[in-house]
């Protein structure tokens, strides 16, 4: 069995790197993906929101925590990983009373969209030779 999921988004909070005990560099953002229609009952626009956690590992974890930051657009490829209590995206009680949840993705390939770098690619285990040469080419 395979899945896979594919999002594009803005970063709401800058990265949040951390070393596990073994010395694997993770990094943790979460990402505002946003859909726009509408309403054909009312003919009023509509607006949905939805927030996923994302994980990012070893040099991947490393160079997402260099170049992302708040407010950056990026396309994340990974899996969900369900809450282990419920099965499903992770709730929580916002502090205005109502029910909120977040779905919690490990990323396999991150692509960096839009402000610095535009169409920088890091997929998997990216050696860091070559993440340098691929910043030594950008022509600003």
């Amino acid at each position: 069995m395979y899945q896979k999921v594919v999002i594009v988004g803005n970063l709401g909070t800058d990265p949040e790197m951390r070393y596990m005990p073994d010395g694997t560099a993770v990094t943790n953002f979460s990402v505002a993906t946003n859909r726009r229609w509408t309403d054909r009952a009312s003919g009023e626009p509509r607006e949905e929101t939805t927030w996923f956690r994302v994980s990012a590992w070893r040099q991947q974890a490393e160079l997402a925590n260099e170049y992302l930051s708040k407010g950056r657009q990026v396309l994340v490829e990974g899996r969900l990983r369900p809450d282990p209590q419920t099965g499903g995206p992770r709730t929580w009680t916002g502090q205005d009373g109502t029910v909120r949840a977040s779905y919690e993705l490990t990323a396999d390939v991150i692509r960096f969209i839009g402000g610095r770098g535009d169409g920088d690619f890091i997929e998997g285990e990216v050696e860091e030779s070559t993440a340098a040469q691929e910043e030594d080419e950008i022509p600003f």
